[in-house]
């Protein structure tokens, strides 16, 4: 799986839903059993912060805006306005 692929599947699940997406819908969307779309989390979670350094979207957790790959738990991909 390339990274480019992995920010298709974000960009539109982002664009298919009103609020946030977690990063295991995207690879859930990109993988067809759980040991797949776990292997796929690190990787979803790098694409995610090179794309909210781009300035795309923003990872949070609670409230809290952070970086993607950060320990501490689950976190929520939006779309920036």
């Amino acid at each position: 799986m390339d990274d480019a692929a992995i920010a298709r599947a974000i960009r539109a699940l982002l664009d298919a839903r009103e609020g946030s997406i977690c990063p295991s819908d995207v690879a859930r969307a990109l993988a067809i059993d759980e040991k797949a779309w776990r292997a796929l989390m690190p990787r979803i979670r790098e694409v995610a912060a090179a794309l909210a350094a781009d300035g795309v979207l923003q990872a949070t957790r609670g409230k809290s805006v952070v970086d993607a790959t950060s320990p501490g738990g689950p976190i929520r991909l939006r779309r920036l306005k």
